[in-house]
C-alpha cells in the first residue's frame, strides 16, 4: 500500500545460521542489511514479515487521540488566563489565582500517572485507555459551566488526573503494536497530539469565551472513548497474562494478511521465556523488578532529561504565552502570535516525527539543548536592555528580536525536548515493569511542570523577566553536557537489544559483536548468539 511504503524503509535480509558469525559479502553495498537469528523451531523463512503500517498507524492515531487532551489542558490557561483577569470577567481573579489555575492540573497529573502505571498491568492497556477519558470529560464540563473560581480549580484538578493517566498508556500501547521500523515514528504520535491540543487552544481562544473553549474541548475525550473501545488488547500483555490465543488474534489484527503471525509470536513467545515475563504476584516481585538494571538506569536518564527539559523554560512559555509575547515588548498581536506558535510547535513536532527516523535520539536533543539554551539566553538580554530603554524614556527597537527568539525556542525545543523522552519511555523499560515504571516516568515529569510553572511567576519577581530566562538558558545548556555523556542511541534496535543492554548483558546498545554494516540506511547491529529480536 502507499502507506506501507511511505512508513517503511526498504532493507534487504539475509539468514545465518545461530552458531555463526554474520558476514556482510560486500563492503561497497548501499544498502544496509539485517541480520536475522534463525532459532531451533522456526522455519526457515528469510526475514520477519512487516505487517500492515496502515493498521499499525490506525491503531497509534487511536491510541494517542487522548493525548490531544494533554495539549488542551497545557494551552487553555494560556487564554483563559487574560480573559478572567479582564474587568468585565464575571469571575475575578488575582496574579495568585491565576497561577493556581494554570498549575492545578499539573498537581493531579502525576497521581494519574501512578494510577495508569498500576492499572494497565492489571487490567490491561487498552481498559486503562478508556478509564482515562473519564476525568477527562467531567472535568471540561466542569469547567465550562464554572460560576466561581473553585470551580475552575476542581475542573483544572480533573482533567490534569485524566491528562496523566493518558501520557503511559498511550506510548505503551503504541510501543506494544508497532513493529521496530515504525515504532519511533508512530510512538512520536503522542507529541503531536500535545502540540495539537496547545494550537487548538490557542486558535479557539482568540475568538470563543473560556467557558465555551472548556465546552468544545469535552469532544476530544468523547472521541477517543468511542474508538478505543473497538481497538485490541496488545499481544504483549495478554500473553504475559497467560492469554495466548487472545494474543494471537490481536496480533493477527494488528499485522494484517501480509504478515507470519505465527513467526512473530514464537519470538514474543520464546522473548517472555529468556526474560522471565510473569506477572508480578507480590510487592516485594515488583520492587525487585523495578529496582534491577534494567528498569532503574533507565529511569534515572529519564527523569534527568525531564529536569533538564521542563527547567529549560518550555512550559512557562507554553502556560503563559500570551503574557510572554506581551512582557516581552513585542509589538505583534499577542493573541495572533500565541496562534502562530502553537502552529509552528504542531509543524514543529510533525518534523521531529519524520526525523527520528533518520536523525535519531541523541542529535535532535543536542539541538533542543543548544538551540533552547541559546535563544532564552537571548530573549533575556532583550528584555534586559529593554527595561534600561524603557526606564530612560527611550523607544524600544528591533522588537523582532524578542518574537524571533520565541519561534526558534518552539522551534528548537520541540525537535528535541517534546519529543525524544515521550517517545523512550516506550522502548527502554523491560515488559515486565513497563506500565508501572512507565507511570513512575510520566509522574516526575508532571511534577518538573507543575515545579516550574507554579514559580515561574515567583523567579519574575526574584530575578525579574530577564532573570528568569537567563536561568532556564543555563540549565538548557548545562543539560547539553549530561546528554552528550549519558544519553543512548536507541534508533534501529529492538526492544530486547535495549533490555539486554540495560540490564549489563551486553555492553553497547546492540550486543557484542556488533558491526556498522554500510549504506544510507539505518544501522542494524549484527546477531549475537543466543539473542532475540522480537
Amino acid at each position: 500500500s502507499v502507506v506501507n511504503n511511505l512508513a517503511s524503509v526498504v532493507l534487504t535480509s539475509v539468514a545465518v545460521d545461530v552458531e555463526s558469525k554474520a558476514l556482510v559479502e560486500s563492503e561497497h553495498e548501499k544498502n544496509a542489511t539485517i541480520v536475522e537469528v534463525r532459532r531451533p523451531g522456526f522455519n526457515n523463512e528469510a526475514k520477519l514479515d512487516r505487517g500492515s503500517a496502515l493498521r499499525q498507524v490506525i491503531a497509534a492515531f487511536v491510541a494517542n487521540l487522548g493525548t490531544i487532551n494533554t495539549g488542551l489542558v497545557f494551552g487553555f490557561s494560556a487564554v483563559a488566563i487574560p480573559q478572567l483577569e479582564e474587568a468585565d470577567s464575571f469571575i475575578k481573579i488575582d496574579e495568585e489565582q491565576a497561577s493556581w489555575i494554570a498549575s492545578l492540573s499539573s498537581v493531579s497529573t502525576p497521581i494519574g500517572c501512578i494510577l495508569s502505571g498500576y492499572l494497565m498491568d492489571l487490567i490491561g492497556r487498552k481498559r486503562t485507555l478508556i478509564m482515562t477519558e473519564i476525568p477527562l470529560i467531567i472535568g471540561w464540563l466542569l469547567i465550562s459551566t464554572s460560576s466561581t473560581v473553585e470551580m475552575i480549580y476542581v475542573g483544572r484538578l480533573l482533567v490534569g488526573l485524566g491528562s496523566g493517566m493518558v501520557g503511559a498508556p498511550a506510548r505503551v500501547y503504541t510501543g506494544e503494536v508497532t513493529q521496530p521500523h515504525l515504532r519511533g515514528m508512530l510512538s512520536a504520535l503522542a507529541s503531536v497530539g500535545v502540540s495539537l491540543g496547545v494550537t487548538i487552544e490557542y486558535a479557539l481562544g482568540a475568538i470563543v469565551t473560556w467557558t465555551v473553549l472548556a465546552g468544545i474541548s469535552a469532544a476530544i475525550p468523547i472521541l477517543a472513548l468511542i474508538l478505543i473501545v473497538f481497538m485490541p488488547e496488545t499481544p504483549n500483555w495478554l500473553l504475559n497474562h497467560g492469554r495466548t490465543e487472545e494474543a494471537r488474534e490481536a496480533l493477527k489484527k494488528f499485522r494484517g494478511e501480509t504478515c507470519d503471525v505465527d513467526k512473530e509470536m514464537g519470538i514474543l513467545v520464546d522473548f517472555a521465556a529468556k526474560n522471565n515475563v510473569v506477572q508480578l504476584k507480590s510487592f516485594k516481585e515488583t520492587l525487585r523488578a523495578l529496582t534491577s538494571p534494567a528498569a532503574l538506569k533507565p529511569f534515572i536518564i529519564l527523569f534527568t532529561y525531564f529536569g533538564i527539559y521542563q527547567f529549560s523554560g518550555v512550559n512557562p512559555v507554553t502556560f503563559y504565552a500570551v503574557q510572554v509575547f506581551q512582557e516581552s515588548g513585542a509589538e505583534m498581536n499577542k493573541y495572533l502570535a500565541t496562534v502562530i506558535l502553537g502552529i509552528v510547535r504542531l509543524l514543529s513536532t510533525i518534523a521531529a516525527c519524520i526525523s527520528l527516523r533518520t536523525c535519531g535520539r541523541r542529535p535532535l536533543t543536542l539541538i533542543s539543548a543548544i538551540g533552547c539554551g541559546l535563544t532564552m539566553i537571548g530573549l533575556g538580554s532583550y528584555m534586559y536592555v529593554r527595561e534600561g530603554w524603557v526606564a530612560e524614556g527611550v523607544q524600544p527597537t528591533a522588537t523582532w528580536i524578542p518574537v524571533a527568539c520565541i519561534f526558534i525556542f518552539t522551534v528548537a525545543s520541540t525537535l528535541g525536548y517534546l519529543v525524544v523522552p515521550w517517545v523512550m519511555i516506550g522502548e527502554v523499560y523491560p515488559t515486565q515493569v513497563r506500565g508501572i515504571i512507565g507511570g513512575l516516568t510520566t509522574c516526575s515529569a508532571h511534577l518538573f511542570v507543575f515545579m516550574v510553572v507554579k514559580t515561574f511567576p515567583l523567579i519574575q519577581h526574584i530575578a525579574s523577566n530577564h532573570g528568569s530566562f537567563w536561568i532556564y538558558g543555563s540549565i538548557s545548556l548545562l543539560g547539553t553536557i549530561f546528554f552528550y555523556l549519558c544519553l543512548p542511541e536507541t534508533k534501529g534496535r529492538t526492544l530486547q537489544e535495549i533490555e539486554d543492554y540495560f540490564s549489563g548483558r551486553t555492553k553497547t546498545l546492540g550486543g557484542k559483536g556488533t558491526k556498522t554494516l554500510p549504506g544510507n540506511k539505518p544501522k542494524i547491529l549484527e546477531a549475537e548468539k543466543g539473542s532475540m529480536l522480537p
